[in-house]
């Protein structure tokens, strides 16, 4: 086996993806199944209008998607948020944005392995959660080191197995609605209306919701991992944003219409409840098996993400480069920053559900909000150099997904934005002791040397 040496930044990340690894990686990262993982929490939060809650977050992620496409196409390399808010309003602002941003990636992983832990723990109640957790985060961690390639044939094996788990949901939930109701009933406004929601509480179950978008981003940390970047990045976010947001609404009407209203014993495992009504105990045994596999690859592609920004940021000299920017030389992998990542979701063992979901979502809507400003930021600077600029995709879709992304910011939970509150504060306190109280940019490497 390769000595795990290190080899600093410069040794390089291997240009290996095309564009259906992309779009695999980032329906991975959403994970289809979450859709069924969270159903009770956002159909409880929204009153039986899961299918509006959904509706509303596709699009205001479609807009903030047009957005990360301009900026990965303008800066193909890695780091997300971090890298175009850093090169388009300035760098302390990256800085600030990319620390912001980690509470989605460098957490998204300990809400996933708790997610997969906890149905694991329904359906095996003698071994205790830790153990599915602790589980999760080893073998992730060990696939994550040995390649991207690897992860990658892992991902189109056991996503199919996925989307079968779900085809076979939906046709379970559509034959239990014939035969309970007739096929008339197959038609209805109820999964989009609910019990008479209230329009506010959709609009927050949405903000919940988008948890589940989160990967159409995350895609661009791999931008120096795949081939003809500036191209094929833009592409892969819009087909991921579209086809997961599809998904997620099909799933959730027929859903809704097996299960109308938001009342449930347990809504953390209601879509298991649902999954033995519907087809009894064998398909309930498979249902669990292609979640816990959706919650393995989700775990997988968000750890690969996380790690990404965090070997961006690490390069860059903002976080310690002895730990987040080595690559390891014989399968050119940031290993030092999959590990920590690996480390970190083991706070999963202390947390729940609701909770960690709400702080993740912080994190990823204020990168949300600050990608689309740059592309007005960018648009306002190039029409000042004579540039043409695209009034559509310029201004009008990002303004729209930055207000969207806004208003769905303010209907977190007060714990998500405490936690997310106090965690920007820290940020401050570090990007003022790299700049000198804000007096200079704090340390970066030329990005266009890792582009290609």
């Amino acid at each position: 086996m390769t000595n795990p040496t290190t080899a600093t930044a410069s040794a390089g990340l291997s240009r290996t993806l095309g564009l259906r690894s992309l779009v695999l990686f980032g329906l991975a990262y959403l994970t289809p199944m979450i859709v069924l993982g969270i159903f009770g929490v956002i159909a409880s939060a929204s009153e039986g209008a899961s299918a509006s809650a959904y509706l509303i977050a596709l699009v205001a992620m479609l807009f903030t998607a047009a957005s990360y496409g301009r900026l990965a196409a303008r800066f193909p390399v890695a780091g997300s948020a971090y890298t175009y808010v850093g090169r388009s309003i300035d760098g302390r602002a990256g800085f600030l944005v990319g620390w912001a941003v980690l509470l989605d990636y460098l957490f998204l992983p300990m809400v996933i392995w708790l997610i997969g832990a906890s149905y694991l723990t329904a359906a095996v109640p003698g071994v205790p959660s830790w153990v599915w957790i602790v589980g999760f985060m080893v073998i992730t961690t060990v696939l994550n080191i040995v390649g991207i390639k690897v992860a990658d044939r892992v991902n189109f094996v056991l996503m199919a197995f996925q989307f079968l788990v779900i085809a076979l949901f939906v046709g379970l939930t559509i034959a239990s609605v014939v035969g309970e109701s007739g096929g008339a009933a197959l038609i209805s406004a109820s999964p989009f209306t609910g019990e008479g929601a209230e329009f506010s509480h959709v609009i927050g179950a949405a903000a919940v919701a988008a948890y589940s978008f989160l990967g159409f981003d995350a895609v661009t940390t791999l931008t120096e991992e795949t081939k003809e970047p500036a191209k094929v990045m833009p592409r892969a976010i819009l087909l991921i944003a579209l086809i997961g947001g599809g998904i997620f609404i099909v799933v959730t009407y027929f859903t809704q219409l097996v299960h109308p209203g938001g009342n449930f014993a347990d809504e953390s495992s209601a879509a298991f409840e649902i999954a033995q009504t519907i087809g009894g105990n064998v398909f309930s045994a498979v249902f669990v098996a292609g979640l816990i596999i959706a919650q393995f690859t989700s775990g997988l592609a968000a750890q690969a993400s996380g790690s990404r920004l965090l070997y961006a940021m690490g390069r860059d000299g903002v976080l310690p480069r002895r730990i987040f920017a080595i690559v390891h030389r014989g399968f050119h992998t940031p290993w030092g920053a999959i590990v920590v990542v690996g480390v970190v979701g083991l706070i999963a063992l202390f947390l729940d559900v609701a909770t960690s979901t709400s702080f993740v979502n912080f994190g990823a809507f204020i990168a949300f909000a600050m990608v689309n400003i740059s592309v007005i930021v960018l648009a306002v600077r190039s029409r000042r150099d004579g540039a043409p600029a695209n009034v559509l995709l310029d201004y009008v879709f990002p303004a729209v997904g930055a207000l969207v992304i806004i208003g769905l910011l303010t209907q977190l939970d007060s714990n998500a934005l405490i936690i997310g509150g106090v965690w920007v504060a820290v940020g401050l306190v570090i990007l003022a002791t790299l700049t000198g109280g804000f007096r200079r940019q704090p340390p970066s490497v030329d990005p266009d040397a890792f582009a290609g």
